[in-house]
């Protein structure tokens, strides 16, 4: 089996949990087979948003066909 990793930012005004849940559900809304997420990085925006966003980048990884 042959897997591909793609990379998602998920972004929540609530906390760094959603953001990653937010880009988990994309994920799988959009993806066959996907198998793991692994969290890379987090970070919070503040400079141009009226409130904090929280940030989750992610790596997607799903079994090819």
């Amino acid at each position: 089996m042959v897997y591909k990793k793609i990379t998602l930012i998920g972004r929540s005004e609530e906390s760094f949990e959603a953001a990653v849940d937010n880009a988990i559900d994309r994920a799988e809304e959009t993806l066959d087979n996907v198998s793991w997420v692994e969290v890379v990085e987090q970070g919070v925006e503040v400079g141009s948003v009226e409130n904090r966003e929280y940030q989750a980048e992610v790596e997607v990884a799903f079994a090819l066909d």
